[in-house]
């Protein structure tokens, strides 16, 4: 179980570099799984890249077109991490570890406890816990970064709600 110390609705940013394939896709999954459980209100999610080199892009048409097949609306716009979103979140998720290293180097010393790891709460991630980046693969990439990120956002809901 997390404990986060902020008021409801609790806050949610997804990183990965761009904002345009893992953290958008993550962002809809997580969307999607509290609205199927009437928890929508309980929550307010949002992604982010630790770098604005697609800033104001949509998602990655693969990212959208897998999100699609699964039934989720991939919308989210690219933007990168802010300084304040360090405290107005509750609890960042690094897609990967070098995100997980550069959100904590950026990170006031107060609010670093707040960055976990996506994967933290996929109880089948042995040893590697990074979502890969799908960005240079084809579609199976995405799907596989879809499945991985259902798992996780399933079990972050679950120790949430």
């Amino acid at each position: 179980m997390i404990d986060l110390p902020e008021p409801k609705p609790r806050r949610l940013l997804f990183v990965c570099s761009g904002n345009i394939c893992r953290s958008p896709l993550a962002e809809a999954v997580f969307r999607h799984l509290a609205h199927a459980r009437g928890l929508q209100d309980r929550f307010q999610v949002d992604s982010a890249g630790t770098h604005g080199w697609h800033e104001g892009e949509r998602a990655d048409p693969r990212a959208r077109k897998v999100g699609a097949a699964h039934g989720l609306s991939v919308d989210s716009i690219a933007r990168p991490v802010k300084t304040s979103d360090f405290e107005s979140f509750g609890l960042i998720l690094a897609m990967d570890q070098g995100h997980l290293r550069e959100l904590r180097s950026r990170c006031p010393a107060a609010f670093r406890d707040k960055i976990r790891l996506m994967r933290e709460f996929d109880d089948a991630a042995e040893g590697d816990r990074d979502v890969p980046d799908p960005y240079y693969d084809g579609l199976q990439a995405f799907e596989e970064v879809y499945a991985m990120l259902d798992v996780s956002c399933r079990r972050l809901l679950d120790a949430l709600a």
